[in-house]
């Protein structure tokens, strides 16, 4: 608008000076002042606009405009009056009002330029109203009206635009938002294997800054660190093969884990060339051409293979206690008669002294087997008989006052039991809940080396705290015993909870299967972590229950 201004005015005044001989000194005068107003008002405007930053608001654009058809009619004025060929400038000021102003503003700058006009062909020009000059109004006119409808259905475009722009950018956001916290990894590649996004989750499963490395080669880095979704993203993104619900593993130092992995592909075919890809942990090659992007969606699902081995674990329980139960029910009465007839046999005068000594021995066998039975029947069981609120962390330190004082205590092995807060209130049931931290304690004291520790922590957790997989609606408690043994060597480390099964001399190997049915029975869950330092072993208890051991 300047500069069409400026070179307008100022062809004007070249042409007056290029004629001033035979122009009227008037018209040379005229063109004078338009120039001079012309440039003071231009740079005025352009010092508010573009030196002092200010809002251009509609008094701004309304008094451009103004001025602008001032111009129009001096030039105009000039040339002719109503047989000039510059009167289409005022067209071009009103449309531009209309695209800048309000539809009443444009509407008062068309009439204003008519106005000008009608007033410089009647006082100026003392020329008539003939037929081409209420032509050109009418044109003014015709154009004000459609300019102003125009630019208001273009506000209206506009509006929609901007409107759709801030909804787009709120979308971007929430997705950018999704993709930074999500607790899957996300990897995207192109065809030629170089990284074009990466979450913040992918770079810490992976263990290497890959928001640091788009752009670059990325397949070979990952091949040694996570072997399967190297080769799922390469073959995603080479020939379109999608994967589905695989596992892998990935290996970041010394820690392994697994992961499950789908990909996908971004590509131009026709999506009915997908309509016969298969499901399940296969592949399928879909669509060999036209692949723009392979992406590969993966998680840790480590705690998940742990639930699914707890869930095993429990439903194995579950059936040897009720086979224990039968057998145990089935053989107690018949024993007892046995040992009960053998001691009578051993008290008649007639037994000599190895009969006597052999009598001895059935009965010893027969109470020890009576022991045994009784432990069975224990183990089948291990129930919640009744739910009430109790201080978990009194009820931990009773256990290991008792396990400590317990006479198969390696020498000067000693037992910590610390928390974080005085109390841990949480619902269950007491005396299970002590055997249960009892057999647990005991397990860790008998593991330890002379000399060694024995360390019990008990720490409260939030809703949020719990492994993936796991929900405490409620909260839950945390408790941790760890000794300074030398680990559970690994063949047998898949068998601890088995029942029967036992490394120790004249153990049962009910202890930790015991454990497990306590913790299990009052919703909670119980992991073992070991290595050559020795083993942890961690239960998760919700706080609250209802009357049958269900999570509330």
């Amino acid at each position: 608008m300047y500069l069409g201004r400026v070179a307008t005015s100022g062809a004007i005044f070249v042409a007056a000076v290029l004629a001033w001989r035979e122009a009227d000194r008037s018209a040379t005068l005229l063109a004078s002042l338009v120039v001079t107003a012309t440039l003071v008002f231009t740079l005025g405007s352009l010092a508010y606009s573009d030196f002092f930053r200010r809002g251009l608001g509609r008094t701004f654009l309304t008094a451009q405009a103004a001025f602008d058809l001032a111009i129009v009619t001096a030039i105009v004025h000039l040339t002719g009056g109503a047989s000039s060929q510059f009167a289409g400038l005022y067209i071009l000021v009103i449309a531009t009002a209309a695209l800048l102003l309000l539809v009443s503003r444009a509407l008062l700058i068309a009439a204003l330029g008519c106005a000008l006009y009608f007033g410089d062909i009647l006082i100026a020009q003392r020329a008539g109203l003939d037929v081409f000059v209420w032509l050109q109004l009418g044109v003014f006119t015709t154009v004000a009206l459609l300019s102003a409808y125009l630019a208001a259905r273009l506000r209206e475009a506009r509006a929609g635009h901007v409107e759709l722009v801030a909804e787009l950018h709120q979308v971007r956001l929430q997705a950018a938002d999704i993709l930074r916290n999500i607790r899957s990894g996300i990897i995207t590649v192109d065809p030629a294997g170089r990284l074009l996004y990466a979450n913040p989750t992918a770079s810490r499963l992976l263990g290497m800054p890959l928001e640091d490395r788009v752009g670059d080669q990325i397949l070979q880095a990952l091949e040694p660190v996570a072997p399967v979704l190297a080769r799922a993203l390469e073959r995603a993104a080479t020939d379109g093969s999608r994967v589905t619900r695989a596992e892998g593993t990935i290996t970041v130092g010394p820690r392994s884990f697994p992961i499950g992995l789908n990909t996908t592909v971004s590509d131009t075919v026709a999506p009915a060339a997908h309509d016969n890809a298969p499901s399940g942990d296969g592949e399928s090659p879909n669509g060999q051409a036209g692949v723009t992007s392979a992406t590969a969606i993966f998680q840790d699902i480590s705690d998940q293979k742990r639930l699914d081995m707890l869930h095993m674990r429990a439903e194995r329980l579950e059936a040897v206690a009720e086979l224990s139960s039968s057998l145990a029910h089935e053989i107690k009465n018949p024993l007892a008669s046995i040992r009960s007839a053998v001691e009578q046999l051993s008290r008649s005068p007639r037994t000599n002294a190895d009969e006597q000594l052999l009598a001895s021995l059935i009965v010893r066998e027969s109470d020890r087997l009576s022991r045994l039975l009784s432990e069975f029947l224990d183990f089948s069981r291990v129930r919640v008989t009744k739910i009430e609120q109790m201080d978990l962390l009194a009820v931990t330190r009773g256990a290991a006052s008792l396990a400590a004082a317990h006479p198969d205590r390696p020498d000067d092995v000693k037992v910590e039991c610390n928390a974080a807060l005085p109390v841990l209130m949480v619902e269950g049931d007491e005396d299970l809940l002590h055997r249960a931290m009892f057999n647990l304690i005991l397990n860790a004291i008998q593991a330890s080396n002379a000399g060694g520790r024995v360390r019990v922590e008990l720490v409260a957790l939030g809703v949020d705290d719990a492994p993936a997989g796991m929900t405490f609606d409620r909260g839950g408690v945390a408790i941790r015993v760890s000794d300074e043994g030398p680990g559970i060597p690994p063949e047998i480390r898949d068998r601890l909870f088995d029942p029967f099964f036992t490394t120790k001399q004249g153990g049962s190997g009910l202890g930790l299967p015991i454990v497990h049915r306590a913790i299990e029975a009052h919703r909670g869950f119980v992991f073992v972590d070991t290595d050559s330092r020795g083993t942890r072993v961690t239960v998760l208890l919700p706080t609250h229950q209802t009357d049958n051991g269900d999570l509330s």
